[in-house]
């Protein structure tokens, strides 16, 4: 899936260098350490589960141990074919969230956090792997 927005990048990483239209512009988002378009959706979708799975630990706090708690993966939406209720947020949060590796999932605070997400997304946005964090949902 093409983004309106993955032009204005391409554009502006092309001006920063100075390189012409016929330039391939991976090699031009690298050396930038620029997320692509895609993960930088999943990014923000995998900080705001995060920030949810927190504020619901904080909740609960130690009074009670959530059977969920135990194990981190979420439960999403199933959706019959591929349509704009892929991308809403209660289908595609679960799938991001779920394709993250347990050390990414299990990380103590929101920096760590970021750190480790940024470092995976970036991994598999440059070394294509057979399933990416960004195939799972868009």
């Amino acid at each position: 899936m093409h983004f309106p927005i993955t032009s204005k990048q391409n554009a502006a990483a092309r001006l920063i260098f100075g390189a012409s239209r016929h330039i391939h512009i991976t090699p031009l988002l690298r050396s930038l350490h620029r997320l692509p378009v895609r993960e930088r959706i999943a990014f923000r979708l995998a900080v705001l589960v995060y920030l949810c799975l927190q504020l619901r630990m904080s909740d609960v706090g130690s009074r009670q141990r959530l059977r969920s708690t135990t194990t981190s993966l979420l439960v999403g939406r199933r959706t019959q074919r591929a349509t704009i209720g892929d991308r809403a947020f209660a289908t595609a949060a679960p799938a991001v969230w779920n394709s993250l590796p347990e050390d990414v999932q299990s990380s103590t605070s929101l920096p760590v956090f970021r750190r480790r997400l940024k470092t995976e997304l970036y991994r598999c946005s440059i070394v294509p792997q057979t399933l990416s964090v960004t195939d799972t949902f868009l």
